[in-house]
């Protein structure tokens, strides 16, 4: 892995940090393969990302090749669904340490779960008008990975029922909707436990896409901290910069860091590698910083390469 010189803080200067701690391959919802997200950043100038892959590490090792041969630190992480307070929510493991412990079954957990979830979707999805629902999704997947709510939306489009995927998650996908079924994840405090366990940092990934007031917002920093969450999106794509603003005044109130990240999926979207929007000025540390993580990125006093 190459030597780094990550800011320690965040002086609000504008110009792009090259890190990309959210992105997705092949290996679960993305479009690209975890090899050609890799080039892709490295085209884009990047220095140091994620495969953040939903509920599984099976692309970490190809990423991994191809990161040493682009020269890009690469984090190996995965990006977990659980449940908190009857909402889906998103958790980002950062491992430094790559996936052991608690996390190991966790995600062959979080496999079979999503294999009861899709046949669940599939049903519901074809009373609405998508025959050979789970077909479809599988078809539009590609492969036997486990399916996610994308697979359905694609497969919505393609059989003509929706315009685009966006128009999929608010008619059929999203959060309320029939598609939403969320009872077989676990629960917030469990998943944020199974990243503890691996040596990994917690990060709440894009708090602010829940549709959740203010309130309720610092109720779920609550509980995530308490569950011994380390970190959250402080940027997550693009988003208001006076939302951004006082969603790191929610930071820095419960001692939680920041992270970034695009959430990448695929291309020709508005998000690509490396795309989202500056980050503020402000006192809450870069979630690089963790010593879990820190020791994997930074350069050492003595300036030998790390890793």
């Amino acid at each position: 892995m190459p030597m780094l010189e990550l800011p320690a803080r965040f002086t609000g200067d504008p110009a792009p940090l090259g890190i990309d701690l959210h992105m997705h391959s092949t290996a679960s919802d993305g479009a690209l393969s975890p090899a050609a997200v890799v080039a892709l950043c490295a085209s884009r100038g990047l220095s140091v990302m994620a495969l953040t892959d939903h509920d599984t590490v099976a692309g970490i090792d190809e990423a991994q090749r191809a990161a040493d041969e682009h020269g890009i630190a690469l984090l190996p992480g995965t990006e977990l669904s659980t449940r908190w307070s009857g909402i889906n929510i998103h958790v980002v493991g950062l491992l430094p340490q790559g996936a052991q412990g608690a996390l190991v079954p966790g995600l062959e957990t979080q496999a079979e779960a999503r294999e009861r979830r899709a046949e669940v979707i599939a049903a519901r999805l074809e009373k609405v008008g998508l025959a050979d629902a789970l077909a479809r999704a599988r078809e539009q997947a590609g492969s036997s990975r486990p399916l996610g709510r994308p697979d359905f939306a694609r497969a919505l489009v393609a059989a003509g029922l929706v315009t685009d995927i966006g128009q999929a998650f608010r008619k059929h996908l999203g959060n309320g909707k029939a598609g939403d079924v969320k009872a077989h994840w676990p629960a917030l405090d469990e998943a944020v436990g199974w990243i503890l366990d691996a040596g990994g940092v917690a990060v709440l990934a894009h708090p602010l896409r829940h549709g959740l007031t203010r309130r309720k917002r610092g109720l779920l920093l609550d509980a995530f901290a308490a569950a011994g969450g380390q970190a959250a999106e402080l940027i997550s794509g693009f988003q208001n910069p006076d939302v951004t603003r006082d969603l790191a005044r929610q930071l820095d109130e419960r001692g939680l860091l920041a992270s970034l990240g695009s959430d990448f999926h695929f291309p020709g979207g508005h998000l690509a590698p490396g795309s989202m929007s500056a980050v503020p000025r402000t006192a809450v540390p870069p979630v690089w910083t963790h010593p879990r993580l820190a020791s994997r990125l930074q350069p050492s006093r003595s300036q030998c390469p790390v890793l």
